[in-house]
């Protein structure tokens, strides 16, 4: 079992490695286009349609290849050189990009953009499990933990400053142009993982690796119950809660009557809690880490009921969703960061892929929320969300109670 040193859990231990400094520069460039992409395209979807039950089922096509292929990515990341990998995925998403922003510039239909879209999260979906298991290849073990919460840190930042960007970039140019120039982002992370690792896994556990099989690492999730717990735990923040990003734009515009710089400076909010509730945790992790996990979806969940609650009042509304993205990234950097910590080297890419999936339970969620919200209303599909969260995991706690004691 790897196991990683408490001292380096958190801080910057893992700077002092030159190949993790420019992975880490890399990552940042790319995540925070990423989250530009995602706000220019929601808001462009809800603009040509105004319709929830439109932005869910567009972003179901981003995020339901996340069921289909995550699981492609960790067979790529086990038995393949991650680098190599990551290099020709980036280089797809790059063109698929520029294509996006060409069906977006002649006006294309919507059938014709979802379908694009689709086609570039299948690519996604592999990239992400290869690149949280490509860590272990840039840095030694005990470097591991404060790489994962430094990686961490740097999406956090990326999310508050991308939407933000992207919506004053709205105000000013075309979709189109915008999606084109944020293509520039996959180049600037090619350049940084262009250069060979300056550290290298062993080569018996490359070779162990290698020779796991997937019955295998079921097996190995079904004996051990922390990451068992984990994977089903996750359920209700996921469906219930995450799609709130998705929903941002209804939320913007129905409650505050906002344009996309309104949306966009939402979503920059809720990132400035996760960025800062990260930050928290690198410092100090709890010592009963499953029982915080489980304790931060239930005050995910409470949270949102209080943003939807207090909607009439802007400061209020703002300041709980502030504390939506605190207690939501908290939930989830210290779920990534039990499984990392505690999976085998030789299961990390197929254990991770399998994780990583349970992004695609944010479509599903995103569909109900967008249906219900076209059916009744934007203010009792909010209350729907919080509550949901909260009722799912109190009932998979109480079916399974080894997560509470970990």
């Amino acid at each position: 079992m790897n196991s990683v040193p408490s001292h380096a859990i958190g801080g910057s231990i893992a700077l002092k490695s030159k190949q993790y400094r420019r992975f880490l520069y890399g990552s940042f460039i790319v995540r925070t286009s990423d989250w530009m992409d995602l706000t220019v395209l929601n808001w462009v979807v809800f603009q040509w349609t105004h319709s929830a039950l439109a932005l869910g089922i567009a972003n179901a096509c981003r995020l339901i290849p996340v069921f289909l292929f995550s699981l492609t990515g960790g067979y790529i990341a086990d038995r393949f050189d991650r680098r190599h990998s990551l290099l020709w995925l980036y280089s797809g998403i790059f063109v698929l990009t520029i294509m996006l922003g060409i069906v977006l510039s002649n006006h294309a239909t919507l059938v014709m953009f979802m379908v694009l879209v689709f086609i570039r999260s299948i690519i996604m979906s592999i990239e992400v499990p290869v690149r949280n298991a490509y860590l272990s290849d840039i840095v030694p073990n005990e470097m591991l933990g404060s790489a994962i919460t430094l990686q961490t840190t740097c999406i956090h930042l990326a999310r508050m400053i991308g939407p933000a960007m992207a919506g004053v970039l709205l105000s000013h140019f075309s979709a189109s142009s915008i999606i084109m120039l944020l293509s520039l982002g996959t180049i600037g992370v090619l350049s940084m993982i262009i250069t060979p690792n300056s550290y290298k896994r062993d080569k018996k556990l490359k070779r162990e690796t290698k020779k796991s099989t997937w019955k295998e690492t079921f097996f190995y999730i079904k004996r051990d119950p922390v990451i068992k717990s984990i994977l089903l735990i996750s359920i209700a923040p996921m469906i219930f809660g995450f799609p709130y990003t998705t929903m941002m734009p209804v939320f913007a515009e129905q409650l505050f009557q906002a344009g996309p710089e309104g949306f966009g400076l939402l979503l920059s909010v809720s990132s400035i809690g996760a960025i800062l509730s990260t930050i928290l945790l690198s410092w100090k992790q709890p010592t009963q880490k499953g029982k915080w996990l489980i304790l931060s979806s239930i005050g995910f969940g409470l949270a949102f009921l209080l943003f939807i609650v207090f909607s009439k009042s802007v400061l209020l509304s703002f300041l709980f969703m502030f504390i939506v993205g605190a207690i939501s990234q908290y939930y989830r950097t210290l779920s990534r960061m039990i499984v990392q910590l505690k999976v085998e080297e030789a299961y990390r890419g197929r254990v991770l892929s399998i994780a990583l999936m349970d992004r695609g339970y944010i479509p599903l969620g995103a569909i109900l929320i967008g249906f219900i919200a076209n059916l009744i209303g934007i203010i009792f599909a909010g209350l729907m969300m919080g509550a949901g969260i909260i009722v799912i995991t109190l009932i998979l706690v109480l079916i399974n109670q080894r997560l509470w004691k970990e």
